[in-house]
């Protein structure tokens, strides 16, 4: 195979894979901006106190609403620290807004199954319950006084413009009269186009990444990786080779799902692929942001504290739903391979971007292209957006 034809085949099998999601990825970031048209960001580090388990619990709540890219949720997280929240609290926001979101759940559903959307459900909590209990037993609180004095140097990281702008419709009433009012139907709009615009890069990257692999990177290879031929073993060890590959892959956010499906279909047991999606926030940008967030030695412990409770919630998602027989069969994995067929999903796809055309539209009219150079932003230029009315 000459070298142009693997490049062509690679890029084959990323379409084939972009135009298998295109129309579950609008629906999931729709819902999702939904939610957060109707939520306020400037109500949430009020609930985030402590580190109590009904706190730690609306925190994921609040996070699950918040639906963010990777980079965004980690600026936000941050920006909830200095304005007094709890810190477990803050990062079980910063889990749940990157890892416990509608959009990803559908995309799983679409690529992998049922088991495994329900397994990120599932494991997402458990995660944040092993994380807090990581940090009740080695967070010390000269640890948490120097990092809490770096945030509020406030170093600039990655979207943090994004982090900062609160695109939720003003005012009381009912749900439904707020959502399609004009101001709801324009902040629906606007945190639509600014979550595309935050994670279409990594969206981009891993499916690139994703075809690539696929096409130039053998099963076998996989399959020795992960000790396919090992049952016993592949079950331990896919956890904790799972996060590692997430780390080195730079992909984070859902961009690693169409990854995810490749390394399943290789071989990695089930605790691995969850314990590789929850790994969006330890590839090393992030990491480095970290360090510029809270120090060299918070960052450490992020990294320690976060990958343990990683490969823990995998193990607890690989034992549980082992128990229960509902763990698929890796002979049924496949990469969508097909390319445009006039079938459901190329309906749904045509349906779903003129809806996706409609709402880019209201966006641009109402001051959108102004909120995109504010992306980048920075920690000192936090402020609510006013809505364009």
């Amino acid at each position: 195979m000459s070298a142009v034809t693997a490049v062509l085949h690679a890029l084959s099998i990323t379409g084939s894979m972009t135009w298998e999601i295109t129309w579950a990825l609008i629906l999931g970031f729709l819902l999702s901006a939904v939610v957060q048209a109707v939520v306020r960001k400037s109500t949430v580090s009020g609930l985030m106190g402590d580190d109590r388990p009904r706190t730690l619990a609306v925190s994921a709540l609040l996070g699950t609403a918040s639906s963010s890219c990777s980079y965004a949720a980690v600026a936000l997280a941050r920006s909830l620290f200095r304005k007094g929240a709890d810190f477990t609290a803050a990062m079980a926001f910063e889990i749940a807004s990157t890892n416990l979101v509608v959009e990803l759940g559908v995309l799983l559903v679409l690529l992998m199954g049922w088991q495994f959307t329900l397994a990120e459900f599932i494991g997402g909590p458990a995660m944040i319950v092993l994380l807090a209990l990581l940090f009740r037993l080695f967070l010390h609180t000269r640890l948490l006084d120097r990092a809490r004095a770096q945030a509020d140097r406030g170093l600039a990281g990655s979207m943090e413009g994004h982090a900062a702008m609160d695109m939720s419709v003003s005012g009381q009433g009912p749900f439904w009269r707020r959502l399609l009012s004009r101001e709801g139907v324009t902040a629906t709009a606007h945190v639509f186009a600014m979550e595309w615009a935050a994670i279409w890069k990594d969206l981009a990257g891993g499916l690139l990444v994703a075809g690539a692999i696929a096409a130039w990177v053998p099963d076998s290879f996989w399959q020795a990786l992960f000790l396919d031929s090992h049952p016993l073993a592949a079950r331990f060890w896919g956890p904790l080779v799972g996060p590692l590959v997430a780390m080195a892959s730079f992909v984070c956010s859902i961009g690693n799902v169409p990854l995810a499906v490749v390394l399943w279909k290789g071989g990695i047991s089930f605790g691995g692929v969850v314990s590789f999606i929850f790994a969006d926030l330890l590839i090393l940008p992030i990491l480095n942001i970290y360090r510029k967030y809270y120090g060299v030695r918070m960052a450490l412990f992020l990294l320690g504290t976060f990958y343990a409770a990683m490969v823990l919630a995998g193990y607890t998602v690989e034992l549980l739903f082992g128990a229960l027989g509902i763990i698929p069969d890796h002979t049924a994995a496949s990469v969508p391979m097909g390319g445009v067929r006039w079938n459901y999903t190329t309906w749904l796809n045509l349906v779903f971007l003129l809806l996706a055309a409609l709402l880019t539209v209201r966006f641009v009219r109402t001051g959108g292209l102004a909120m995109l150079r504010m992306m980048g932003g920075a920690p000192a230029d936090a402020r609510d957006h006013e809505q364009h009315r």
